[in-house]
């Protein structure tokens, strides 16, 4: 297993927009759907959104939904979740996960996915 690489986060005001990058293998873009989790302080880990590796199918926790999109480019091996819209309430530290399918990790079961490698995450603070 490799450690994915994430990126791309910062201090943004509410209603601003960051987008996130994951990168990983191509191995592992062709065999795993890719998740991104976020986690706040004192609080646990949530899935926040999952892409399908076998047919790009994408999907999102009700939380973000309509306000964050992702996205994969296989010609640089990288994942993205656009965020829009954002609220303080976004303000965690975002990883991301090779899955196998993208069942029972997003919302409060991304708090039971077991993954034993994962990056350093990238810090979205969202304040005004």
């Amino acid at each position: 297993q490799e450690h994915l690489v994430e990126s791309g986060g910062g201090l943004v005001q509410p209603g601003g927009s960051l987008r996130l990058s994951c990168a990983a293998s191509a191995a592992t873009l062709r065999y795993y759907g890719i998740t991104w989790f976020r986690q706040a302080p004192g609080k646990e880990r949530e899935g926040v959104s999952c892409i399908s590796s076998s047919d790009g199918n994408t999907y999102y926790a009700d939380s973000v939904k309509d306000r964050f999109t992702i996205s994969r480019d296989n010609t640089k091996n990288t994942v993205y979740l656009q965020m829009n819209s954002l609220k303080p309430e976004d303000t965690a530290v975002y990883y991301c996960a090779p899955v196998a399918i993208c069942r029972g990790v997003l919302g409060p079961d991304g708090a039971q996915f077991k993954y034993h490698y994962w990056g350093q995450g990238t810090q979205v603070t969202v304040s005004s």
